[in-house]
């Protein structure tokens, strides 16, 4: 199984902060998981994914839903 984090800029549910939340991969797809991470800026989020969990960044696709900045693996 892939672990996968996906940062999103102001999202419904958090609407005045970046949101990362983590999916796991296999065989059937994609599925979210109940983690994530909340901050109020884009910088402190990419921190803790570079530094602290040691992940790196993709940039987003073309047809990604427009609050998608960024997954990190």
């Amino acid at each position: 199984m892939l672990a996968m984090w996906t940062v999103y800029k102001h999202p419904k549910d958090y609407p005045n902060d970046y949101v990362a939340r983590r999916f796991e991969v296999d065989a059937r797809g994609p599925r979210p998981t109940e983690s994530i991470i909340i901050s109020e800026t884009l910088e402190t989020l990419r921190d803790v994914l570079a530094f602290e969990m040691h992940l790196t960044p993709l940039d987003r696709n073309e047809g990604d839903d427009p609050v998608i900045v960024e997954t990190w693996l």
